[in-house]
Protein backbone atom coordinates (compact mmCIF):
# COMPACT_ATOMS: atom_id res chain seq x y z
CA UNK A 1 0.00 0.00 0.00
CA UNK A 2 1.66 3.50 -0.90
CA UNK A 3 2.10 5.71 1.79
CA UNK A 4 0.41 9.39 0.96
CA UNK A 5 2.18 10.69 3.54
CA UNK A 6 6.13 9.64 2.47
CA UNK A 7 5.08 11.19 -1.23
CA UNK A 8 3.69 14.32 0.20
CA UNK A 9 7.06 14.72 2.33
CA UNK A 10 9.02 13.65 -1.15
CA UNK A 11 7.03 16.00 -2.82
CA UNK A 12 8.08 18.98 -0.14
CA UNK A 13 11.88 17.79 -0.29
CA UNK A 14 11.86 18.16 -4.13
CA UNK A 15 9.97 21.32 -4.11
CA UNK A 16 12.05 22.88 -1.71
CA UNK A 17 15.65 21.45 -3.52
CA UNK A 18 14.09 22.82 -6.77
CA UNK A 19 13.31 26.06 -5.42
CA UNK A 20 16.60 26.71 -3.58
CA UNK A 21 18.26 26.24 -7.49
CA UNK A 22 15.49 27.93 -9.47
CA UNK A 23 15.96 31.43 -8.80
CA UNK A 24 16.67 35.34 -10.43
CA UNK A 25 19.60 33.94 -12.77
CA UNK A 26 17.80 30.72 -13.86
CA UNK A 27 14.63 31.99 -14.54
CA UNK A 28 15.46 34.96 -16.37
CA UNK A 29 17.73 32.94 -18.66
CA UNK A 30 20.77 35.10 -17.57
CA UNK A 31 22.80 32.35 -16.10
CA UNK A 32 21.83 29.76 -18.35
CA UNK A 33 23.01 32.25 -21.00
CA UNK A 34 26.12 32.42 -19.34
CA UNK A 35 27.07 29.25 -18.24
CA UNK A 36 25.52 26.99 -21.30
CA UNK A 37 23.58 28.83 -24.14
CA UNK A 38 27.48 30.74 -24.90
CA UNK A 39 28.88 27.67 -26.06
CA UNK A 40 26.61 26.43 -28.94
CA UNK A 41 25.18 23.05 -28.82
CA UNK A 42 28.59 22.07 -26.63
CA UNK A 43 26.34 23.95 -23.61
CA UNK A 44 23.90 20.86 -24.29
CA UNK A 45 26.59 18.41 -23.41
CA UNK A 46 27.23 20.43 -19.87
CA UNK A 47 23.77 20.02 -18.91
CA UNK A 48 23.85 16.73 -19.35
CA UNK A 49 27.03 16.79 -16.80
CA UNK A 50 25.30 19.06 -14.74
CA UNK A 51 22.30 16.70 -14.49
CA UNK A 52 23.88 13.94 -13.30
CA UNK A 53 25.96 16.15 -10.89
CA UNK A 54 22.68 18.03 -9.45
CA UNK A 55 20.97 14.16 -9.06
CA UNK A 56 24.12 12.57 -7.26
CA UNK A 57 25.33 15.53 -5.11
CA UNK A 58 21.17 16.69 -4.13
CA UNK A 59 21.05 12.89 -3.00
CA UNK A 60 24.20 12.94 -1.17
CA UNK A 61 23.54 16.18 0.94
CA UNK A 62 19.64 14.95 1.76
CA UNK A 63 21.49 11.91 3.06
CA UNK A 64 24.60 13.30 4.54
CA UNK A 65 22.23 15.56 6.67
CA UNK A 66 20.22 12.71 7.79
CA UNK A 67 22.76 10.17 8.54
CA UNK A 68 24.34 13.48 10.98
CA UNK A 69 20.61 14.68 12.14
CA UNK A 70 21.84 17.75 11.38
CA UNK A 71 19.83 21.28 12.25
CA UNK A 72 22.12 23.23 10.32
CA UNK A 73 24.26 23.02 7.17
CA UNK A 74 27.40 23.22 9.83
CA UNK A 75 27.29 19.94 11.04
CA UNK A 76 27.30 18.66 7.53
CA UNK A 77 30.59 20.97 6.59
CA UNK A 78 32.54 20.00 9.80
CA UNK A 79 32.06 16.00 8.51
CA UNK A 80 32.69 16.73 5.15
CA UNK A 81 35.90 19.19 5.81
CA UNK A 82 36.78 18.91 9.67
CA UNK A 83 36.31 21.77 12.03
CA UNK A 84 39.21 23.98 10.80
CA UNK A 85 38.39 24.25 6.89
CA UNK A 86 34.77 23.31 7.75
CA UNK A 87 34.45 26.87 9.88
CA UNK A 88 35.93 28.60 6.98
CA UNK A 89 33.54 27.27 4.37
CA UNK A 90 31.06 28.19 7.16
CA UNK A 91 31.73 31.86 6.93
CA UNK A 92 32.19 31.39 2.66
CA UNK A 93 28.77 29.91 2.82
CA UNK A 94 27.18 32.54 4.84
CA UNK A 95 28.47 35.12 2.28
CA UNK A 96 27.30 33.28 -0.47
CA UNK A 97 24.15 33.64 0.53
CA UNK A 98 24.08 37.11 1.35
CA UNK A 99 25.14 37.81 -2.13
CA UNK A 100 22.92 35.71 -3.78
CA UNK A 101 20.03 37.22 -1.79
CA UNK A 102 21.38 40.28 -3.10
CA UNK A 103 21.11 38.82 -6.59
CA UNK A 104 17.69 37.33 -6.45
CA UNK A 105 16.33 40.86 -5.05
CA UNK A 106 18.20 42.58 -7.93
CA UNK A 107 16.27 40.29 -10.42
CA UNK A 108 12.94 40.95 -8.61
CA UNK A 109 13.29 44.62 -9.55
CA UNK A 110 14.53 44.06 -12.86
CA UNK A 111 11.31 42.28 -13.77
CA UNK A 112 8.88 44.37 -12.39
CA UNK A 113 10.41 47.10 -14.36
CA UNK A 114 11.63 45.98 -17.34
CA UNK A 115 8.59 44.08 -18.44
CA UNK A 116 6.03 45.53 -15.99
CA UNK A 117 6.78 48.98 -16.37
CA UNK A 118 6.86 50.00 -12.78
CA UNK A 119 9.49 50.87 -10.25
CA UNK A 120 12.11 48.54 -9.08
CA UNK A 121 11.04 49.55 -5.92
CA UNK A 122 7.96 47.77 -5.98
CA UNK A 123 8.97 44.67 -7.01
CA UNK A 124 11.90 44.49 -4.21
CA UNK A 125 9.73 45.70 -1.33
CA UNK A 126 7.20 43.18 -2.01
CA UNK A 127 9.47 40.52 -2.08
CA UNK A 128 10.74 41.78 1.43
CA UNK A 129 7.67 41.91 2.29
CA UNK A 130 7.24 38.16 1.38
CA UNK A 131 10.03 36.92 2.78
CA UNK A 132 9.56 38.68 6.44
CA UNK A 133 6.18 36.19 6.25
CA UNK A 134 7.81 32.96 5.64
CA UNK A 135 10.76 33.59 8.31
CA UNK A 136 7.75 34.55 10.99
CA UNK A 137 6.70 31.08 10.25
CA UNK A 138 10.13 29.45 10.20
CA UNK A 139 10.46 25.57 8.82
CA UNK A 140 6.85 24.92 7.91
CA UNK A 141 6.87 28.33 5.94
CA UNK A 142 9.58 27.75 4.04
CA UNK A 143 8.13 24.29 3.01
CA UNK A 144 4.70 25.74 2.22
CA UNK A 145 5.90 28.50 0.01
CA UNK A 146 7.93 26.06 -1.89
CA UNK A 147 5.08 23.59 -2.15
CA UNK A 148 3.07 26.48 -3.59
CA UNK A 149 5.39 27.88 -5.97
CA UNK A 150 8.23 25.88 -6.96
CA UNK A 151 5.24 23.52 -9.53
CA UNK A 152 4.47 27.47 -11.01
CA UNK A 153 7.67 28.72 -11.51
CA UNK A 154 9.09 25.53 -12.83
CA UNK A 155 5.62 24.85 -14.91
CA UNK A 156 6.43 28.45 -16.14
CA UNK A 157 9.89 28.34 -17.55
CA UNK A 158 9.18 24.74 -18.90
CA UNK A 159 6.56 26.48 -20.89
CA UNK A 160 8.25 29.55 -22.30
CA UNK A 161 11.19 27.20 -23.45
CA UNK A 162 8.68 24.90 -25.47
CA UNK A 163 6.60 27.52 -26.62
CA UNK A 164 10.12 29.46 -27.90
CA UNK A 165 11.41 26.09 -29.39
CA UNK A 166 8.00 25.73 -31.45
CA UNK A 167 7.73 29.47 -32.15
CA UNK A 168 11.39 29.77 -33.82
CA UNK A 169 12.75 25.97 -34.22
CA UNK A 170 16.38 25.52 -33.53
CA UNK A 171 18.78 27.27 -36.46
CA UNK A 172 20.98 24.68 -38.12
CA UNK A 173 24.44 26.40 -37.76
CA UNK A 174 24.89 28.85 -34.58
CA UNK A 175 27.38 31.71 -34.60
CA UNK A 176 30.92 31.98 -32.95
CA UNK A 177 29.95 32.80 -29.61
CA UNK A 178 32.60 34.44 -26.76
CA UNK A 179 33.98 30.81 -24.51
CA UNK A 180 35.93 32.86 -22.49
CA UNK A 181 32.91 34.56 -20.89
CA UNK A 182 32.66 31.78 -17.96
CA UNK A 183 35.31 29.04 -17.51
CA UNK A 184 36.53 29.15 -21.21
CA UNK A 185 35.23 25.05 -21.44
CA UNK A 186 31.74 23.54 -22.04
CA UNK A 187 32.48 20.68 -19.51
CA UNK A 188 34.50 23.60 -16.48
CA UNK A 189 31.27 26.31 -17.03
CA UNK A 190 28.77 23.24 -16.14
CA UNK A 191 30.99 22.19 -13.09
CA UNK A 192 31.11 25.82 -11.72
CA UNK A 193 27.23 25.99 -12.64
CA UNK A 194 26.94 23.04 -11.08
CA UNK A 195 29.44 24.58 -7.82
CA UNK A 196 27.70 27.74 -7.48
CA UNK A 197 24.00 25.80 -6.68
CA UNK A 198 25.27 23.82 -3.94
CA UNK A 199 25.55 26.36 -1.14
CA UNK A 200 21.66 27.57 -1.19
CA UNK A 201 20.40 24.11 -1.71
CA UNK A 202 22.54 22.72 1.57
CA UNK A 203 21.70 25.73 3.98
CA UNK A 204 17.89 24.87 3.57
CA UNK A 205 18.03 21.26 3.04
CA UNK A 206 20.21 20.35 5.91
CA UNK A 207 18.11 21.86 8.21
CA UNK A 208 15.78 18.86 7.71
CA UNK A 209 18.02 15.93 8.40
CA UNK A 210 16.31 15.51 11.69
CA UNK A 211 12.90 15.27 10.08
CA UNK A 212 13.48 12.50 7.38
CA UNK A 213 14.30 9.27 6.59
CA UNK A 214 17.12 8.16 4.20
CA UNK A 215 14.98 6.58 1.85
CA UNK A 216 13.24 9.88 1.24
CA UNK A 217 16.15 12.12 1.15
CA UNK A 218 17.87 9.91 -1.76
CA UNK A 219 14.78 9.80 -3.38
CA UNK A 220 14.24 13.39 -3.51
CA UNK A 221 17.44 14.47 -4.66
CA UNK A 222 17.50 12.36 -7.33
CA UNK A 223 14.10 13.54 -8.11
CA UNK A 224 15.16 16.74 -8.07
CA UNK A 225 18.27 16.76 -9.99
CA UNK A 226 16.60 15.09 -12.76
CA UNK A 227 14.19 17.99 -12.37
CA UNK A 228 16.55 20.80 -12.36
CA UNK A 229 18.48 19.34 -15.34
CA UNK A 230 15.73 19.16 -17.78
CA UNK A 231 14.73 22.42 -17.14
CA UNK A 232 18.33 23.73 -17.77
CA UNK A 233 18.48 21.41 -20.92
CA UNK A 234 15.25 22.94 -22.04
CA UNK A 235 16.14 26.65 -21.43
CA UNK A 236 19.54 25.81 -23.21
CA UNK A 237 17.74 24.80 -26.16
CA UNK A 238 15.31 27.60 -26.11
CA UNK A 239 18.48 30.35 -25.47
CA UNK A 240 20.15 28.76 -28.79
CA UNK A 241 16.88 29.06 -30.90
CA UNK A 242 17.34 32.78 -30.23
CA UNK A 243 20.75 33.42 -30.14
CA UNK A 244 22.87 35.89 -30.59
CA UNK A 245 19.67 38.15 -29.99
CA UNK A 246 18.87 37.09 -26.78
CA UNK A 247 22.33 38.32 -25.55
CA UNK A 248 21.62 41.65 -25.27
CA UNK A 249 18.51 41.42 -22.39
CA UNK A 250 18.91 41.28 -18.77
CA UNK A 251 15.65 38.71 -18.81
CA UNK A 252 17.00 36.53 -22.02
CA UNK A 253 13.24 34.19 -21.11
CA UNK A 254 10.77 37.21 -20.71
CA UNK A 255 12.88 38.63 -24.25
CA UNK A 256 11.87 34.81 -25.89
CA UNK A 257 7.97 35.10 -24.14
CA UNK A 258 7.62 38.36 -25.63
CA UNK A 259 8.49 37.04 -29.29
CA UNK A 260 6.18 34.17 -29.20
CA UNK A 261 3.39 36.78 -27.76
CA UNK A 262 3.23 40.23 -26.25
CA UNK A 263 0.33 39.51 -24.48
CA UNK A 264 1.46 37.11 -22.28
CA UNK A 265 4.25 39.23 -21.40
CA UNK A 266 3.25 40.21 -17.78
CA UNK A 267 2.29 36.79 -17.00
CA UNK A 268 5.78 35.10 -17.46
CA UNK A 269 7.25 38.16 -16.18
CA UNK A 270 4.56 36.96 -12.80
CA UNK A 271 5.98 33.61 -12.88
CA UNK A 272 9.71 34.61 -13.03
CA UNK A 273 8.99 36.35 -10.16
CA UNK A 274 7.83 33.90 -8.56
CA UNK A 275 10.59 31.94 -9.42
CA UNK A 276 13.42 35.04 -8.13
CA UNK A 277 11.13 34.93 -5.13
CA UNK A 278 11.29 31.20 -3.78
CA UNK A 279 15.27 31.00 -3.69
CA UNK A 280 15.25 34.87 -2.24
CA UNK A 281 13.34 33.36 0.61
CA UNK A 282 15.69 30.14 0.46
CA UNK A 283 19.09 31.98 1.06
CA UNK A 284 17.51 34.29 3.57
CA UNK A 285 15.85 31.10 5.29
CA UNK A 286 19.66 29.34 4.97
CA UNK A 287 21.49 32.61 6.55
CA UNK A 288 18.94 32.82 9.75
CA UNK A 289 19.19 28.91 10.63
CA UNK A 290 22.45 28.72 10.79
CA UNK A 291 22.88 31.48 13.19
CA UNK A 292 19.32 30.79 15.42
CA UNK A 293 17.27 27.75 15.49
CA UNK A 294 14.61 27.84 12.92
CA UNK A 295 11.03 29.46 14.49
CA UNK A 296 13.03 31.21 17.58
CA UNK A 297 13.49 35.19 17.65
CA UNK A 298 16.95 35.11 16.79
CA UNK A 299 15.83 33.45 13.55
CA UNK A 300 13.67 35.81 12.56
CA UNK A 301 16.03 38.80 13.27
CA UNK A 302 18.59 37.67 11.39
CA UNK A 303 16.64 36.88 8.61
CA UNK A 304 15.01 40.30 8.69
CA UNK A 305 18.57 42.24 9.23
CA UNK A 306 19.96 40.15 5.77
CA UNK A 307 17.37 41.44 4.36
CA UNK A 308 18.69 44.62 4.85
CA UNK A 309 22.10 44.25 4.61
CA UNK A 310 21.77 43.63 0.94
CA UNK A 311 19.32 46.39 -0.03
CA UNK A 312 22.68 48.11 -1.33
CA UNK A 313 23.84 45.01 -3.54
CA UNK A 314 19.92 45.90 -5.52
CA UNK A 315 21.47 49.39 -6.99
CA UNK A 316 23.68 47.60 -9.30
CA UNK A 317 22.87 45.58 -12.52
CA UNK A 318 21.19 42.33 -12.61
CA UNK A 319 23.03 41.09 -15.40
CA UNK A 320 26.46 42.20 -14.13
CA UNK A 321 26.00 40.85 -10.60
CA UNK A 322 25.02 37.32 -12.39
CA UNK A 323 27.91 37.54 -14.56
CA UNK A 324 30.68 39.17 -11.75
CA UNK A 325 29.33 37.19 -8.51
CA UNK A 326 27.79 33.53 -9.81
CA UNK A 327 31.50 32.60 -11.53
CA UNK A 328 33.08 33.96 -8.33
CA UNK A 329 30.49 31.65 -6.22
CA UNK A 330 31.46 28.72 -8.25
CA UNK A 331 35.18 29.31 -7.69
CA UNK A 332 34.23 29.65 -4.01
CA UNK A 333 31.54 26.43 -4.12
CA UNK A 334 34.61 23.97 -4.93
CA UNK A 335 35.49 23.29 -2.35
CA UNK A 336 32.24 22.08 -1.03
CA UNK A 337 31.82 20.51 -4.56
CA UNK A 338 35.32 18.89 -4.55
CA UNK A 339 34.50 17.36 -0.45
CA UNK A 340 30.76 16.25 -1.95
CA UNK A 341 32.21 13.89 -4.06
CA UNK A 342 35.60 13.10 -2.54
CA UNK A 343 35.00 12.47 1.43
CA UNK A 344 32.00 10.09 1.35
CA UNK A 345 34.11 7.63 -0.73
CA UNK A 346 37.31 7.78 1.09
CA UNK A 347 35.13 7.39 4.17
CA UNK A 348 33.72 4.49 2.36
CA UNK A 349 36.94 3.15 1.55
CA UNK A 350 38.66 3.21 4.68
CA UNK A 351 35.55 1.17 6.07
Amino acid sequence: MINTGNIWLLIRLVATYVGAVIGAGFASGQEILQFFILYGYQGLLGTVLATILFAYLGALMLYLSVKLRASSYQEVLSYLLGPWAGRFMDILSLLMLVGGLGVMLAGSGAVVEEYLGVSRWLGIGFSLGVIALVIFNGLQGLLTVNIILVPLKLLGVCLIALLALFYQGLPEKLPAADLAEVGGSWWWSSILYVSFNMVVPLAVLASMGRYITKRSAISAGVCGGLALGGAVAMVTLAGLAFYPSVANYEVPMLYMASQVSVYLRPVFALLIWLAILTTAVANAHGFASRLAPSGSKGYRLYGSAVCLLVLPLTLLDFSALVKILYPAFGYAGLVLFTALLVVPLLRLRRR
